[in-house]
C-alpha cells in the first residue's frame, strides 16, 4: 500500500503541486469542481501518475470528514496541502469566510486526525495577511480556541464589522496564520507537521483576475518595487511546498512561509505605500 498525498483543490496551483509530489505515492484529488477534477485526473493518469478524486465542499465539515476517512481508507496519508480558496473578486465577504476561514480549521481538525506518523501538511494561505492590521491578542486567543463554525460567530468576524471582501480574504489568511500554528501541537501528537505558506502576486486564475481588479493597480506596484521585480508562478508556490513537506524540513512545524517575491518587503519599507494611506 502506497504513501497517500492529498491535494484539496485542484486548479493551476493544485495541479502544480501535484505533479511535483505524485510521483509513487497515491494522490487523491479533492475540489467542488467535478469537471475540473475530471479533466486534471485524467491528465495526470495518461502522464502515469495513480489518481483518485473526490468532490469536496470544503465550508461543511461533514464533507471534509468524509474526504479525510477516505484518503485514510487508499493507505497512510504521508501529505496534505490544502490549495483551495476564493479571492475578494471571485466571492461575496459570506463566501470568502466560509471557503478561506472556516473551510481552513475544517481540513487542519479532520486531517490532523488521519495523517500518518512522520506526515506533513501545508495549507496555502496568503501574503495578503502581512498586509492587513493585526488581531489583537485576546483576538488571536480566541481564534486558537474557538470550534471551527465558532469562528463564524466571533465578533470581529461579523459581516457589518469587516465591511467588506477584501478585509474579510485579509483577515481570514492571518488567521489561518494562527490555526497553523496551534494545530502543530495536535499534529504533533501524531508525529506529523503542519505549516502554511503564504503567495505574493501569482500568475494563476485568481492571480490574473485580482490583478484586472481595482486593487490590481497595487498588486502591480508592490511587484514592481519588489526585491525580485517579478509575478511569482505555481512553480515557485509549489517548491516551497516540496521543501515543507520534505526530509528537510523535519524541524519545521507551525509556521508560515512567506513566498512573495518582496512584495511584503516593498510595502513595510515604504516603497509601496498601502492604499489609503
Amino acid at each position: 500500500m502506497s504513501d497517500v498525498l492529498v491535494i484539496i483543490g485542484a486548479g493551476g496551483m493544485g495541479e502544480t503541486i501535484a505533479r511535483r509530489l505524485a510521483v509513487g505515492r497515491t494522490t487523491l484529488l479533492a475540489d467542488f469542481n467535478t469537471d475540473l477534477l475530471d479533466r486534471l485526473s485524467a491528465s495526470m493518469e495518461t502522464d502515469g501518475f495513480d489518481v483518485r478524486t473526490a468532490k469536496v465542499d470544503v465550508s461543511s465539515r461533514e464533507s471534509v470528514e468524509a474526504l479525510a476517512a477516505a484518503a485514510a481508507e487508499l493507505g497512510p496519508v504521508t501529505q496534505v496541502v490544502h490549495t483551495a480558496g476564493v479571492s475578494p473578486t471571485q466571492a461575496p465577504l459570506e463566501a470568502v469566510l466560509r471557503i478561506d476561514l472556516l473551510a481552513a480549521a475544517l481540513v487542519l481538525e479532520a486531517f490532523g486526525n488521519v495523517v500518518a506518523p512522520g506526515g506533513a501538511g501545508v495549507l496555502i494561505s496568503s501574503s495578503s495577511s502581512y498586509l492587513t492590521p493585526p488581531f489583537s491578542p485576546e483576538q488571536a486567543q480566541a481564534i486558537r480556541i474557538s470550534t471551527p463554525e465558532g469562528l463564524l460567530e466571533l465578533p470581529f468576524f461579523a459581516p457589518d464589522v469587516l465591511g467588506n471582501a477584501g478585509v474579510a480574504y485579509g483577515l481570514s489568511k492571518q488567521a489561518n496564520r494562527i490555526q497553523v500554528q496551534h494545530a502543530s501541537g495536535t499534529w504533533g501528537a501524531r508525529g506529523a507537521r503542519i505549516n502554511s505558506v503564504s503567495p505574493g502576486v501569482i500568475s494563476t486564475a485568481m492571480g490574473r483576475l485580482e490583478l484586472d481588479s481595482p486593487s490590481g493597480a497595487f498588486m502591480r506596484a508592490m511587484v514592481e518595487h519588489s526585491g525580485s521585480g517579478r509575478i511569482g508562478t505555481p512553480s515557485d508556490i509549489a517548491d516551497a511546498v516540496t521543501f515543507l513537506v520534505g526530509p528537510q524540513a523535519t524541524y519545521i512545524t507551525g509556521i508560515d512561509l512567506l513566498v512573495d517575491g518582496g512584495n511584503v518587503a516593498a510595502v513595510a519599507s515604504g516603497r509601496v505605500p498601502l492604499p489609503g494611506r
